[in-house]
Parts: C-alpha cells; sequence; structure tokens
C-alpha cells in the first residue's frame, strides 16, 4: 500500500454537461487500485445508488460507468495517503484552486464536494454547512455533501442517500 502513495488516480470524465463528484483525496486503496473510493468501508457507492443516481449499485472498478449517467469524478487533492488528515491547509487551497479550473474547463452543471470541511478549507469558505452553496464557477453550482468515508460515522447510509437525493432531485429540477 505505501507504493500507491506516488500513484495518481485518473479523473473520470466525459463529454456531457452532468455532474463532477469530488473526494477530498485519493486513499492508499484508491492510489493502488486506480479506482475511486475503493476501500471497502467507504460509502460511497453504496450511497450514490441508494440516493438514486445510479440504477444499481456500481463497485469501485465500474467508475467508467458513471459517465453513462452524466456524472464524473475527480479530487481536491491528488496526492494520496491513508486519511485525509496527512494533507495540508496548502493542499487543500491549491487543490481547490485546481479544482475551479477543471471546472471552468468542463463546465459541469453542479460539482459535489463531500466532506464540507474539505470544501471550507479548498474554497475559503469557513462557515459552510452541508448543502447547496451560494459560490458558483462559471455557470456550474456547488454542494457540499457528507463524507462517505466509515470514518464519519455520524451520518449513516441512509442520512447521506438522502442528502445526496436533495443534489439529485435538484440537479433534475434546474435541468427541467
Amino acid at each position: 500500500m505505501e507504493a500507491a502513495r506516488d500513484r495518481v488516480v485518473p479523473v473520470v470524465v466525459g463529454g456531457g454537461r452532468g455532474g463532477f463528484g469530488c473526494g477530498i483525496n485519493p486513499g492508499l486503496m484508491t492510489a493502488a487500485t486506480g479506482h475511486h473510493f475503493a476501500r471497502p468501508g467507504n460509502r460511497f457507492w453504496p450511497v450514490l445508488h441508494l440516493s438514486g443516481f445510479t440504477p444499481r449499485q456500481l463497485r469501485p472498478d465500474e467508475q467508467e460507468e458513471l459517465l453513462a449517467y452524466g456524472l464524473g469524478i475527480t479530487n481536491v487533492a491528488a496526492r494520496p495517503t491513508a486519511r485525509a488528515d496527512e494533507l495540508s491547509r496548502e493542499e487543500y487551497v491549491e487543490g481547490g484552486r485546481i479544482l475551479a479550473a477543471k471546472v471552468e474547463l468542463l463546465a459541469p452543471r453542479w460539482l459535489a464536494v463531500v466532506g464540507v470541511t474539505a470544501y471550507r478549507t479548498a474554497f475559503g469558505e469557513p462557515k459552510a454547512a452541508i448543502g447547496p452553496q451560494e459560490r458558483v464557477i462559471g455557470s456550474t453550482r456547488i454542494w457540499a455533501l457528507p463524507n462517505p468515508s466509515g470514518l464519519n460515522a455520524h451520518w449513516t447510509a441512509a442520512t447521506m442517500a438522502a442528502e445526496y437525493a436533495r443534489l439529485r432531485e435538484a440537479a433534475e429540477v434546474a435541468r427541467g
């Protein structure tokens, strides 16, 4: 696993203008496999399905199927770590700058940052809460969502799925 600290995890992005999910940074399992949210205890893939974004629960190695649903995936910071708290404030801020540039280039309808603390730090919004944000990048709306890591135990899969579903429903209304 330690050898994975030097790996780069690919961004999953297509030509559509759907949504762009954004993790904090790759974990070592993600870096080792090249698949986002690959750690078995991570609840991202179950929550994505429970919230209605996907018709079935995808596995991390099926991440490219997100493109068929108009979804993409990236991270705030590119450096793989065992835990997100290994990242410096500067890495979050630089990651936010790079993420904003990606979003300007790709122009998705929405960007969902999973982890409100990561969003606060990366974008200098210390009072941000879970849900839609005032900040936009170009025409892209931003949402802060609960971090699906197993370490975020005060959010259950069901309560996270309800919050993710709020974003899905708002995106469907906005799409018309």
